[in-house]
């Protein structure tokens, strides 16, 4: 090929790239380069490169649009290096929403360049609901010949190198029996005040199967009949922050029409990203699709976190509480804290427990390092972040670690073995649960 074929060539891949990134174009411009956004990303922190930063990939978009640089293997690269905190999008000075605008770099890579081989066979794994399902059970079955327990609740590590596992790293082992089996598909109690959906989402349902029985159980102390839709699925958070929009939709709607097939009164999730792909997630994905936004819409006027649920409109009875002794600090996951600003509520339940002594830690708002599949991918990094959060633990001197999300209580617990320190993580409603069957032995 000549060099003018080339250029031509050049020309025409950076006007399409232009056009992926062409109708934020406005809001790109809204950045004034202050560098407020420094302050606080945890991944600038560690490699103090200007690409890390948002104000960096916000950088690297303009120059796509103006034609300097096409969406290259490279701007791919940067784009993933984020953990999608949130924390630069409230620092902003000028309420430039960046971590909405990184999601949207990404979609026009996928756009662009595709999926990456390894990220695409998982994602059509993910979207096959039954495949996935059948996959993870079988993770849970033969989990022990892979996967040897730690000394300490839900903690193991890999037996020989597994891809994508770094092998110092500590995970969760697979539950042998799925949360959705182990229940029914209705929970009845003698007199319910109410009725809710419970949106389990994957990590509880194939891994913390002790959150979601918590859940249920605590829900039950409070009179409140439980629904557990059986052809529910993930919520499509992971791919949607990947950037393919359209496997996330077919998530989304998956699991719209699932929940809209029953008369409950709530939707109730134990994790802020399920929580927050509930109440925002899935209307941004329906924008331009007047009918499902519209379901979509409804649902999440009536979808809450379970701690804000149980404070908020059940008022859980406080007297029936029973002594769990335990110094506890509390770790507010990135989607609670800015996604979907519940962290009042949890703080509420931990400190009406008797004989629980809370202390709170500095900067229990800043990001743990895990970013979902991002410490995945990003394990050294992740782990530095990580060190971080760990350190303001042991200032605490607490001997436990409270969460409401999945995979911050696994990456914490993975720091926490790293710096051999013995603090356990649990969920919030853990400590609630256990607080009410103290309360029955009384």
């Amino acid at each position: 090929m000549s060099d003018s074929n080339k250029s031509v060539t050049a020309q025409a891949i950076n006007a399409q790239d232009k056009e992926l990134l062409a109708d934020i174009q406005d809001a790109l411009a809204n950045c004034m380069k202050c560098g407020n956004c420094m302050e606080v990303c945890p991944i600038y922190k560690e490699l103090g490169t200007e690409t890390a930063v948002a104000r960096g990939k916000l950088a690297l978009m303009e120059a796509v649009l103006s034609g300097k640089i096409p969406i290259s293997e490279n701007f791919d690269k940067w784009m993933a290096k984020c953990v999608s905190c949130k924390a630069c999008s409230v620092k902003c000075p000028c309420g430039v929403p960046a971590d909405e605008l990184i999601v949207r770099g990404r979609q026009a890579a996928v756009k662009a360049r595709g999926l990456h081989p390894v990220k695409k066979q998982v994602f059509n794994l993910l979207k096959n609901r039954a495949m996935f399902d059948l996959a993870l059970r079988m993770a849970g079955l033969f989990g022990p010949l892979s996967m040897k327990k730690l000394p300490r609740p839900m903690a193991a590590v890999a037996r020989f190198p597994m891809p994508g596992l770094d092998k110092r790293r500590v995970t969760a082992p697979f539950a042998a029996t799925p949360l959705r089996s182990q229940n029914p598909e209705v929970i009845k109690v003698d007199k319910p005040k109410m009725k809710v959906g419970f949106f389990t989402g994957c990590t509880i349902n194939y891994i913390y199967t002790d959150v979601g029985q918590a859940v249920i159980d605590v829900l039950k102390a409070n009179n409140v009949e439980i629904v557990i839709p059986p052809m529910q699925h993930c919520c499509g958070t992971p791919i949607f922050m990947s950037g393919d929009v359209e496997s996330a939709k077919l998530l989304a709607k998956h699991n719209i029409e699932v929940f809209e097939q029953y008369d409950i009164d709530y939707i109730i999730a134990a994790c802020g990203s399920c929580a927050e792909a509930w109440k925002i997630e899935f209307i941004e994905l329906f924008h331009d699709n007047p009918v499902m936004k519209a379901k979509a819409e409804k649902l999440a006027s009536k979808t809450y976190e379970i701690s804000q649920f149980l404070v908020n409109v059940v008022k859980l009875d406080k007297s029936r509480l029973g002594p769990v002794n335990a110094t506890v600090t509390m770790h507010d996951p990135c989607h609670m804290a800015r996604g979907i600003k519940v962290t009042a509520e949890p703080r509420e339940i931990l400190k009406s427990i008797p004989g629980l002594t809370f202390v709170e830690m500095k900067e229990a708002d800043r990001c743990c390092g895990s970013g979902g599949s991002f410490s995945l991918a990003n394990y050294e990094i992740s782990r530095k972040i990580n060190d971080r959060k760990i350190a303001n633990i042991a200032q605490t001197k607490a001997d436990t670690v409270a969460t409401s999300c999945g995979t911050c209580r696994m990456h914490i617990t993975d720091g926490l073995v790293q710096n051999n320190m013995d603090q356990n993580v649990f969920h919030v409603i853990q400590l609630l649960d256990r607080a009410y069957k103290a309360g029955q032995r009384k």
